[in-house]
């Protein structure tokens, strides 16, 4: 069904043939699935070897793949996630980790890890993934693919395996930007155009972790610059930095711990490290404190709201550096994550879109930037980004 796959993107479990139409937009191009989408016919693992022991196979397919495959897409396979979704680098204990085709020696991301691997490597045109705290922008950006951050609740998660429901999001990759749009046309609508105002954030570029980092990506902002005009300063966020990451992780904790909680308590389900960390710490949140963090939340958007209006623009850096080193140490790994969530948990708290386009390398690998638009400028981020790449991208 699918040629050989040295990246470690895909599983090998239920490979039953998937009907699609024989023509529509997407006639000619392959799909890979993220392990969190229901297919019919097929189980789903989430990324956990008893969740996939314990499935059953699905009646039907999720709708949102169902559209791509009635649009003319052709199943080429399910791809690895990170467990339960709940990770950033792309290294799940369960299974031989995904490499990454632009930097083999740098991780791919996560949790959409194996989607990024296959079509950075060329084995799928198109993969769906899922974003709730960046597991599309990121491996995206360590791969060197476009990728879109959708609005929250734009297009349908019936049929998906979920994390935090309130940050949850439906994505995908692609290598060039004309294969992105045609996708989006799919599931969003016909492109819109924005005469966008671009603007910037300080305590953003400072999140940048080296002089390399900030030297390429204010030659990354000059390049938009040509498309979309040239970034203003902006006046500070209503809350610091450090007060969002920690209002992201507290949200998605508790609400991953509710969703996932009572199944990873009725058994010794040997999650990896980290992932067990992150649940265990999303047991020990209690009502009072996410709905704090909600009220929090709530107010940030607003004011962020207000800040962008109809027509602002972020332009800022998608993550902090090029990938990790996939043989670095789980500290380091650990303290990458917390920086880039910084940068992720905007998109994220807000629900508003954020697209990484793939202009930049540091040390080789790629290292992509962003613009993050109001809620419902999906297709004039796409827009945007076809104007910035090309329409081969």
């Amino acid at each position: 069904m699918r040629q050989r796959d040295p990246y470690n993107a895909f599983l090998d479990h239920d490979p039953a043939e998937v009907p699609h139409a024989p023509e529509g937009p997407l006639a000619g191009l392959t799909l890979a699935i993220k392990d969190i989408y229901e297919v019919a016919a097929q189980r789903t693992g989430g990324g956990n070897p008893q969740k996939l022991a314990e499935a059953v196979s699905a009646s039907r397919t999720a709708p949102a793949v169902q559209a791509l495959l009635d649009a003319g897409a052709r199943f080429v396979g399910r791809t690895q996630t990170d467990e339960l979704t709940f990770s950033l680098m792309g290294q799940n204990a369960h299974y031989p980790h995904p490499v990454n085709p632009a930097a083999p020696d740098r991780v791919t991301g996560g949790s959409s890890s194996g989607s990024a691997a296959a079509v950075a490597g060329g084995l799928a045109d198109i993969a769906l993934g899922s974003d709730t705290g960046g597991s599309i922008r990121a491996p995206a950006s360590f791969c060197g693919l476009v990728g879109l951050r959708t609005s929250h609740g734009a297009i349908s998660l019936e049929g998906a395996m979920p994390l935090a429901p309130s940050l949850d999001t439906f994505g995908w990759f692609a290598r060039d930007i004309g294969t992105y749009e045609k996708v989006a046309e799919v599931l969003l609508g016909p492109t819109a155009e924005m005469a966008p105002r671009p603007f910037r954030l300080a305590v953003l570029d400072d999140l940048l972790l080296s002089p390399a980092e900030a030297a390429e990506h204010t030659r990354m902002v000059e390049q938009i610059s040509t498309a979309v005009g040239s970034p203003e300063a902006a006046r500070p966020l209503l809350h610091s930095i450090d007060d969002l990451y920690w209002c992201f992780r507290k949200i998605q904790s508790y609400e991953a711990w509710a969703v996932h909680g009572p199944w990873i308590s009725a058994a010794d389900r040997k999650l990896g490290p980290g992932v067990r960390e992150r649940f265990e710490f999303g047991s020990t949140i209690d009502e009072a404190t996410f709905a704090s963090e909600t009220a929090r939340r709530n107010d940030f958007r607003d004011a962020f709201a207000q800040m962008l209006g109809d027509d602002g623009i972020l332009v800022m850096p998608t993550v902090p550096g090029a990938a990790p080193l996939k043989d670095a140490g789980f500290e380091d790994l650990q303290a990458y994550r917390e920086r880039a969530l910084r940068l992720l948990c905007l998109s994220g708290l807000s629900g508003f879109p954020q697209i990484t386009l793939p202009l930049g390398t540091v040390e080789g690998a790629p290292f992509g930037i962003s613009l993050l638009g109001p809620a419902g400028s999906d297709m004039a981020l796409i827009g945007m980004g076809r104007a910035i790449l090309g329409k081969e991208g």
